[in-house]
């Protein structure tokens, strides 16, 4: 009996969330490091938030699988500072994993579960318009950065009641595609969509920082105090360009950010709807969350 009054306390913790958060559109990067955990769970833990109204928008990511993919076909991966090299040979691969393999088996997923989802690339309607990325370092090829998002595609498809799952690939003026970090495009995703939520569901527990007894989460964080903990080195290497998606999304018009561990069972569900959480909010402008 004591397991289940602790069932129902959780689902009564749960009640002034989903009040709060019916109707609303919540954005889910759904990174390619997270999708070796518990991936059906996952998608399960979407399908709930679908049932109590929310309007969920994915975002994926796939590095790993673009990685083995070039492998296996004797093409050889290259980076510089970590930032995959896009040459015309490997943008090929990049949409063919992205755009295919990874995005309809997550499309698959939610079929399977009863709930309508559909498969776009950013190339589609326009949705995300970029220019190349300039990187002082070096020529990173078919990289694009984000000028512009076009939600009129993302909006239709949530309004039928569709979920949108969107692989992050650009495309400019020209026509031409490019690569996108995941974290990026969820970020100006859920700022152009004013979204409630952007939720990033990565491999790490959320903003780290070294207390007396070890390393420990930061439940809660204001973009300036990650701008300092930026500048002190505090946060470092593959962090900054997910902590830097955060605090692009807040300043386009997201409500509030989360960074979980996509590997815990149910860390979604946690992290949103209970008082504590799992992971680190990067809080907005409304201090409620």
């Amino acid at each position: 009996m004591t397991e289940l009054r602790e069932k129902a306390n959780t689902l009564i913790e749960a009640l002034p969330y989903i009040r709060r958060f019916a109707g609303k559109t919540v954005v889910i990067k759904y990174g390619g490091s997270a999708m070796g955990g518990p991936f059906e769970q996952v998608i399960l833990d979407i399908v709930w938030l679908c049932h109590v109204g929310i309007k969920p928008v994915i975002v994926h990511g796939g590095g790993k699988e673009i990685s083995s993919t070039l492998s296996r076909l004797g093409i050889e991966a290259r980076f510089v500072d970590g930032l995959r090299i896009t040459d015309a040979q490997t943008m090929d691969v990049v949409e063919m994993v992205l755009a295919g393999k990874i995005n309809k088996r997550i499309v698959g997923m939610f079929g399977k579960h009863g709930v309508k989802a559909v498969g776009i690339s950013g190339v589609d309607a326009g949705t995300l318009q970029v220019k190349k990325k300039e990187y002082q370092h070096g020529d990173l090829g078919q990289v694009g950065e984000i000028t512009t998002v076009d939600t009129g595609l993302l909006t239709s498809l949530v309004e039928s009641g569709f979920v949108p799952v969107v692989a992050p690939i650009g495309v400019d003026e020209k026509g031409e595609r490019y690569n996108v970090n995941a974290d990026s495009a969820a970020g100006a995703i859920a700022g152009a969509l004013g979204a409630e939520k952007l939720v990033l569901l990565t491999d790490v527990p959320g903003i780290m920082r070294e207390t007396a007894s070890g390393k420990e989460v930061i439940s809660r964080i204001t973009a300036d105090e990650i701008r300092e903990l930026i500048a002190d080195g505090t946060i470092y290497g593959g962090m900054v360009p997910k902590v830097e998606a955060c605090l692009g999304a807040l300043e386009s018009g997201a409500k509030h950010v989360h960074i979980v561990n996509g590997e815990e069972p149910h860390a979604l569900l946690l992290e949103v709807f209970t008082d504590k959480g799992i992971g680190t909010m990067v809080l907005g402008g409304d201090s409620h969350a």
